[in-house]
Parts: C-alpha cells; sequence; structure tokens
C-alpha cells in the first residue's frame, strides 16, 4: 500500500531521488518492477531517452488509489517508519522517483494490481489525471519530453548515443544482477538487448556472447559473519569468467548487494583478488560477483542516487567474496585451449640493433612464468609475460613508424557479439574506430561484423583488442590518447601467460628479441622484465666465505 512519509522518517533519507539523465530515469523505474517482484522487465528507448523512455513489468502493480497517490512526492509502499530507513531491503524506498520525474516530463501511468480494470494515471505540467485503462497485472511507466521545461538540463546531456550507452550500462547491470528476471532493450524500434530469466550464464551469454559464457563458472558461497556479538548468514554467488579472457578495465566485474547493481569497490577489490596471480598486471576479469546478507549490516542510505552503500563490517565481506572466488576458481578447468604465440617475424620487421643480453643464458624456468638467467657474477629473473609484451610493443611501434593506423581486411569478416554497453560505444564513436584502424558493420542487435583490423596486426589481433580500446573510449579517454594505448593493449593480447612453458630455444630466442629493445627493463604499461641478484647476496645468504667453491 501506497503512504506518506512522515517528518521524521523524511528528515532521516540521505536526499530524494534527482533525476539528472535519461539513465537514472532508467534506473529508478527498473528498481521499482524489481521491487514489485516482476519476473519480466521490457524497457524501451527513443533517441536519447528525453524524447521517450517506457518501461513495462508483470510485476504487482497497483489499484486505483495506490497509483494516483503514487506519483506525489514523500509517498511509499516501502517504509513503515523512520527506523526502517536503517534496514532497507528493497531497491527504492524514497517515495520520491514517479513525482521527481513529472516536475520534468510528462509521465504516464498504466498498472493493474489484479483488479477487473486498470488505471492510467498521467501527469503533466504539474497537472494530474486519473482515468480506467486496461492491463494485465503489472504496470507500464512512460517518461515523455524529459527535461522540456529544464533547458540547461538539456543542453548539459551528451551526444545522444552516449546517454543511450549509459542507458545499456544500467539495463545490462541489472540483468546480471538479477538472472532469473528476463530482461529486453530496445532501442529506436531495434531490440539490442535481452536475457531468458533462467540464471547467470544466460544472463552473461545474453549481455557478452557465447564465446565468454561458454568460458566461466557458476559459484554459490554461504558462509556466517559474527557482528556485536550475533551471527548473521551471507551469501555470495555468480559466475567467473576464466582468467583466459579478460579486459582493460575493471568496469566487466559487475557487482550487486541484495540485488541492487552498482559498482561497489570493497565487493570488486576482494573479487579480483580472488582471482590471484591468475590475472597478468593491468588485467581486469569478467565476472558477476552478487552479494546477499542482512539489511541490518548493510546502509543503503549513503548516497544520494543509492550508487553505493556502506557495510557494516567491511573486512568480513571482503574475506567472504575473496574465498568464494577463489574456491570458486581452484575447482573449475582453467586449461588453456589456444596456443601461444611466439613469433612476430611474419608481420613485423625485427629490431635490428644487438641485444644486450648476448652474453646472458638461460639455465631454467620457475613456476612456468620467469626465466632463470646467468650473466657473469648475477642471476637474472625475467618476467616472461612482461618480456615478450614490450617486445611485442616496441616492434608494433617500429612497424607503425608514426604514421596513422592503417588496417586490413579480415576475409572472412568476423562476426562479434558485443555487450550492449560496448555496442552503443561503437555507435558512438565509429570515426575514432575507423581512424584506429577498425571498420565494422551493424549485423543485428548487439552483434557486428568486423571487417577491418589495424595493420600490420591482421594476423594476431583477436576480438579483445577491440574490446579493450572501446573500454578506453567508454572510460573517456581521447582520440589522440588512443594510439599508444591501443600498442599496448594489442602488445599484451599475444603476450606469454603465466603458465606457458618455454623450450630452452624459445627462451634464448626471447632473452634475445628482449635485449634488442630501446627500453629492454619494464614492460609498456611500467612494470619491471628483469630482476637483478648479485652473487655477493648469495654468498651472504649462505654464509659463505668467498664468492668460488669456498
Amino acid at each position: 500500500m501506497i503512504s506518506r512519509l512522515d517528518s521524521e522518517t523524511i528528515a532521516k533519507i540521505a536526499a530524494g531521488e534527482v533525476v539528472t539523465r535519461p539513465a537514472s530515469v532508467v534506473t529508478e523505474l527498473v528498481e521499482n518492477s524489481l521491487d514489485a517482484g516482476a519476473t519480466r522487465v521490457d524497457v524501451t528507448v527513443d533517441g536519447d531517452g528525453t524524447e521517450r523512455i517506457r518501461v513495462a513489468d508483470d510485476g504487482a502493480g497497483m489499484g486505483e488509489d495506490d497509483a494516483a497517490l503514487a506519483v506525489e512526492r514523500h509517498t511509499t509502499s516501502k517504509l513503515d517508519g523512520p527506523d526502517d530507513v536503517d534496514a532497507v531491503d528493497t531497491l527504492g524506498f524514497r517515495g520520491e522517483a514517479l513525482p521527481s520525474m513529472a516536475s520534468v516530463a510528462t509521465l504516464d501511468v498504466t498498472t493493474n494490481d489484479g483488479g477487473p480494470r486498470g488505471t492510467r494515471v498521467v501527469v503533466e505540467d504539474g497537472e494530474k489525471r486519473v482515468d480506467p485503462a486496461g492491463r494485465a497485472v503489472g504496470t507500464t511507466v512512460e517518461v515523455r519530453d524529459l527535461f522540456h521545461n529544464r533547458p540547461a538540463r538539456r543542453k548539459s546531456l551528451a551526444a545522444a548515443r552516449t546517454e543511450f550507452g549509459r542507458i545499456s550500462d544500467v539495463v545490462t547491470r541489472y540483468a546480471l544482477a538479477n538472472p532469473r528476471v528476463r530482461f529486453s532493450l530496445t532501442h529506436d524500434g531495434r531490440e539490442t538487448f535481452k536475457t531468458t530469466g533462467t540464471g547467470y550464464t544466460d544472463a552473461v551469454l545474453g549481455a557478452y556472447g557465447r564465446d565468454v559464457a561458454g568460458q566461466s563458472t557458476e559459484f554459490d558461497h554461504r558462509t556466517t559473519v559474527e557482528f556485536d556479538g550475533d551471527e548473521y548468514s551471507l551469501e555470495v554467488e555468480g559466475l567467473l569468467v576464466y582468467p583466459s579472457i579478460t579486459r582493460a578495465q575493471h568496469s566487466h566485474v559487475h557487482t550487486a548487494v541484495n540485488g541492487r547493481a552498482l559498482r561497489d569497490e570493497v565487493v570488486r577489490r576482494a573479487a579480483v583478488r580472488g582471482y590471484g596471480n591468475l590475472l597478468s598486471n593491468g588485467r581486469f576479469p569478467v565476472a558477476v560477483v552478487a552479494v546477499s546478507l542482512p539489511p541490518e549490516l548493510v546502509d543503503a542510505n549513503v548516497h544520494p542516487a543509492k550508487e553505493r552503500v556502506a557495510f557494516r563490517d567491511e573486512s568480513a565481506v571482503a574475506d567472504a567474496v575473496e574465498t568464494a572466488v577463489n574456491d570458486a576458481l581452484t575447482t573449475a578447468d582453467l586449461r588453456r585451449s589456444a596456443a601461444v604465440a611466439m613469433n612476430l617475424d611474419s608481420s613485423l620487421a625485427s629490431v635490428s640493433h644487438d641485444s644486450d643480453f648476448d652474453d646472458v643464458s638461460v639455465i631454467g624456468q620457475f613456476r612456468e612464468l620467469y626465466l632463470l638467467c646467468e650473466a657473469d657474477d648475477d642471476l637474472l629473473v625475467v618476467d616472461q609475460h612482461a618480456a615478450h609484451e614490450r617486445v611485442n610493443y616496441e616492434r608494433l611501434r617500429a612497424a607503425l613508424d608514426g604514421e596513422e593506423v592503417a588496417s586490413v581486411d579480415v576475409d572472412p569478416a568476423q562476426t562479434l557479439s558485443l555487450s550492449p554497453p560496448e555496442a552503443a560505444a561503437v555507435e558512438a564513436h565509429r570515426e575514432t574506430l575507423s581512424r584506429l584502424g577498425f571498420d565494422l558493420d551493424p549485423f543485428g542487435g548487439s552483434a557486428f561484423r568486423l571487417t577491418a583490423v589495424p595493420a600490420p596486426l591482421g594476423r594476431v589481433l583477436d576480438a579483445d583488442a577491440l574490446r579493450d580500446t572501446l573500454d578506453t573510449l567508454r572510460a573517456g579517454a581521447k582520440p589522440e590518447e588512443l594510439r599508444d594505448e591501443l600498442l599496448k593493449d594489442l602488445a599484451c593480447h599475444p603476450s606469454l601467460k603465466a603458465g606457458d612453458t618455454l623450450s630452452g630455444e624459445d627462451a634464448t630466442a626471447l632473452l634475445r628479441r628482449l635485449g634488442e629493445c630501446d627500453q629492454p627493463y619494464a614492460c609498456p604499461h611500467g612494470r619491471p622484465t628483469v630482476l637483478s641478484i648479485e652473487e655477493e647476496a648469495l654468498v651472504r645468504g649462505f654464509q659463505r666465505g668467498q664468492s668460488r667453491l669456498a
């Protein structure tokens, strides 16, 4: 039942919802649908979202009296008093979303709670109209002509494709956080995204495609935590994509707390730690990590737009997440199916000058990650991934030699299933991608056909390089900054990873090529490639009297 909030409750709330852009409208409406118990949520957007946003669900719906009251300020069905603010178990609770939208747009709500007829409430220019309407159980909300009376707010919005990209991100995150709810997103009459509501794997399939979903494992970890002398249950569940597939940005680690999709740093960092040394430096996994715990252990009232929460015991939550991820990956089959690409000579010219490591001998490999080398009186330890990355980067840079990035045709064209935010980024940055050497054509929904890639990288480039470029663009990088970042990311993809065994011949070749580099002692991202251990350190450690056969 919808009721008005009392003044004490209103005073305890951090702030009412503020409609700042179309994506915030979608967030509030989707959360209301989920709170209503919807098993299906369909989002429709015209243009950048200011023209029309429509969210339809099959949730509980409202009767006529509740529908009429729901568009008034400080009304809600989710709080009974001020004490409830500290133990919120719903996604929304402030009762401000619909009237906030009505103040800056035309609001049209059609709903039915199961009665013989539904109700339609329209609020336009401050005037409310309530009429009977035909509608099955559930609610449909349309927000039209957003910010028509706020020209400065409307002018401050980004380009239409960028605003739709933000909407795509919202819908994707909520679909992944609520995998047992069917979601769809339609833009300008074209369906760009949908999930089946049948679990995490199928949700990731809808968002990232078969290649990613097929290399993943679902997990469910339950434990108890103690707080103020009492024990509480805590559950961590979700899906982890194997570390053979990574991304350049941490935005692909999707986190949720009690069903609320948000970018929680406590959960995200703990999830990345759970992957341990399976990840290369600077790379992030694709994962969905959802934490469920009693509402009294999490404060959802710490941010005006509910974009973050505060845990009563952050360390307990972080420990549970890290343990859950680590345990799931320990039992997963992480074997590599792809061969290591050691040789780029067929597509890139060799560096001509002498190697700094001509007099260095490879004497072994440690943990299939480090090369052990003898150099006069020193022991060198070489990080084989960082070394290979430096070699690839300098050869790519030399091949381009300051020129614009040329492209080479992909024959046959490669079909890519991008996530909805990635697909929106393609549309928003098509000109920049073309200048970088990527050509893509729409292929239905969020699928694209990759018809050209940066040259001379045609043989070694894979779809992850394009996705990393899209991540960099979405993160706000300027086109002129992208060229070198692109080279760094492209150099990483074919490079050796932890667990790759090298023959003595390949190890020697890698060392020689590293020595030919202009800057052999750091990878393109700044990590060291070589550590030197002087013989004197070994002498001291073993308490030898001298350095030779004492």
